[in-house]
């Protein structure tokens, strides 16, 4: 294992240990608010997660769940990474994050647009944790469309 992957595996233990985001802010219903819930059925990871959104502009978002440590690090990761950020460029990230996940490892996540996100680069190339990485993911894609 080089150097790299080993800081992006403590990265990745690092937020599932101590997850950023994780306990349900705020009121489903409130203005500006959407949960979304999630479920991959092959491992058994869940989640619910709810973006408040103010004017275009994501304010927090925040999650609870359960499931191994790579979906439980990617919704701590893009709890981080969203909050503060416009409505259309988290959806862009979104997708780039969802090509570079379903690219088997051919397109690395740039560090400085993905932030620890980027640590995730690597789980490409094992198809069957994809979805694990992808679920905060699309949790946060639904609940944007909702709020």
């Amino acid at each position: 294992m080089s150097g790299l992957e080993s800081l992006y595996q403590e990265l990745i233990l690092d937020h599932s240990k101590n997850p950023h985001g994780r306990g349900l802010a705020g009121e489903a219903d409130a203005p500006g608010s959407a949960d979304s819930h999630q479920h991959n059925p092959i491992c058994g990871d869940d989640i619910t997660l709810r973006a408040r959104v103010e004017g275009d502009v994501i304010r927090d978002v925040t999650w609870e769940g359960s499931g191994c440590s790579i979906s439980q690090a990617s919704a701590s990761m893009v709890s981080d990474l969203v909050a503060g950020m416009p409505r259309a460029e988290a959806s862009v990230l979104i997708d780039g994050f969802r090509e570079a996940l379903r690219s088997r490892g051919k397109i690395e996540l740039d560090v400085d647009e993905f932030g620890d996100a980027a640590a995730l680069s690597g789980v490409s190339k094992f198809t069957a944790r994809v979805k694990c990485a992808m679920l905060a993911w699309v949790a946060l894609e639904d609940a944007l469309a909702r709020a």
